[in-house]
């Protein structure tokens, strides 16, 4: 699988460095050499974001949060040459899944790159990649959407993440508690009124999608024959 990986590392040469070696194994790399470059790119999903946690401009730390209120799911490895225990600890309480202190050898980052993604997407090959509901077929593994066979271009990460979530769930009553935990991590702190915004852009893009309203509770999608007796 052509894997694809946004690296953030403001020294240059190690940066070069570092994409020689992820290049390498077949992975498509996207280089930053600022968190600000990296952030105009956080709504476009890779499979793995590896990121220094000392930038000239923004952290690692606020870089984390914004990529993991996209998608709570995204895998994330910290590289730092700070103090190894304090951000390790932090590191885990904010989302990342690995952690490498500097300096190390870049084998070793292709190692860990290898078994994260193995972990985090391995368990995917041997099921099926395509969900269809109705007009609507989603890609697992490419990400993307089709709506009477046209791909919807203007659908983003979190969209397609809880789209998935609803179609794996449906029929099931999902509270707005459920799918910020599932979709934008337990440790989102923002107002449960993005669950709202969020099912309005996908029912806009997706008009033929039946999710109902449970009205002080969440949502749940049913098939198109079902309805909801008064």
């Amino acid at each position: 699988m052509d894997y694809i990986i946004n690296l953030v590392e403001d020294d240059e040469n190690l940066n070069k460095l570092l994409s020689s070696y992820l290049e390498n194994e077949g992975w498509s790399v996207n280089a930053f050499l600022t968190g600000e470059g990296a952030r105009k790119v956080i709504n476009k999903l890779p499979h793995l974001w590896i990121l220094d946690i000392m930038l000239p401009d923004i952290d690692g730390y606020q870089l984390i949060k914004e990529i993991k209120n996209e998608s709570s799911e995204v895998p994330v490895i910290f590289i730092s040459a700070r103090d190894a225990d304090l951000d390790r600890i932090t590191g885990l309480e904010k989302g990342s899944d690995d952690y490498l202190a500097k300096p190390f050898s870049p084998r070793e980052l292709v190692l860990r790159v290898h078994k994260l993604l193995d972990r985090i997407y391995g368990e995917f090959e041997n099921k099926d990649k395509l969900i269809q509901y109705n007009e609507c077929r989603v890609d697992l593994n490419k990400r993307v959407v089709y709506y009477f066979d046209t791909e919807v271009r203007d659908m983003t990460s979190l969209e397609f993440d809880l789209l998935v979530y609803l179609l794996r769930n449906k029929h099931q009553a999902l509270s707005r508690e459920q799918i910020l935990d599932n979709i934008w991590g337990a440790g989102y702190y923002g107002r449960d009124r993005v669950v709202d915004d969020t099912i309005r852009r996908i029912r806009k893009k997706l008009p033929l999608l039946k999710i109902e309203t449970l009205y002080g509770y969440g949502y749940r999608l049913v098939d198109k024959d079902v309805s909801t007796k008064r």
